[in-house]
Formats: C-alpha cells, structure tokens, sequence
C-alpha cells in the first residue's frame, strides 16, 4: 500500500486525497483486514487509517450533496 507506507495513520496526508483516491486506498484497507494482520496492533493501525479514509469519503460525499443542494435551490432554509 503505497499511501500507507509513505505515513501510516497521518491525518494529514488524508485530507489531502481526492474522494477516489480515499476510496480506494479504503477499499484496500478492508481488504487487509479481512485477510488478517500479523499481529493485533497493526490491526489497530489499519483500523484507525480506514476510519480516517472514510472520514474524509465522508466530507467529500456531503460537500457534494451541498453543492447539488444549492444547485437547485434547495439549501435556502438551512
């Protein structure tokens, strides 16, 4: 995993990803996990990136639906 050997778990380097680019490196994060870590705290550390990514999937996702929203005139009571 590219992104995560560079700097595991940094907050940083996720908010710089573009929603693919998160979602992707996600997707290989469960993908890890569901084969099994060696051991319980790189476990822990997968976890923690892939709460990360989802995060940041998360902020991109809602910026989208604000975006839309005002697009059609839809966020004007909020």
């Amino acid at each position: 995993m590219d992104a995560m050997t560079a700097t595991p778990g940094s907050a940083a380097d996720v908010a710089t990803l573009s929603f693919e680019q998160a979602r992707d490196e996600l997707v290989r994060v469960v993908a890890e996990l569901e084969q099994g870590a060696p051991t319980l705290e790189q476990s822990l550390e997968l976890w923690e990136r892939g709460e990360k990514l989802y995060a940041r999937c998360e902020e991109w996702l809602l910026g989208a639906k604000r975006r839309l929203d005002a697009a059609r005139g839809d966020g004007d009571d909020d």
